[in-house]
């Protein structure tokens, strides 16, 4: 395709993030309008360990819009 080699192993790291993220477990709270994600669950882990980002800030993130 093109890609120079260091680059791959990047777009692979990304993508490879975005395919743990969509097995991501979301978990409704009682109200409906909350939610919560597991700090134990898998796919965070690694979704954060292949992006370098924090996972509390993460688990904080995908439940809150502001």
């Amino acid at each position: 395709v093109g890609v120079k080699e260091s680059h791959q192993m990047t777009l692979f790291r990304i993508i490879a993030a975005i395919l743990h993220l969509g097995n991501l477990e979301i978990q409704a709270e009682r109200d409906d309008d909350a939610c919560h994600v597991s700090s134990e669950d898998e796919h965070l882990n690694h979704f954060c360990s292949l992006l370098g980002v924090e996972q509390s800030q993460m688990e904080h993130w995908l439940c809150h819009r502001k």
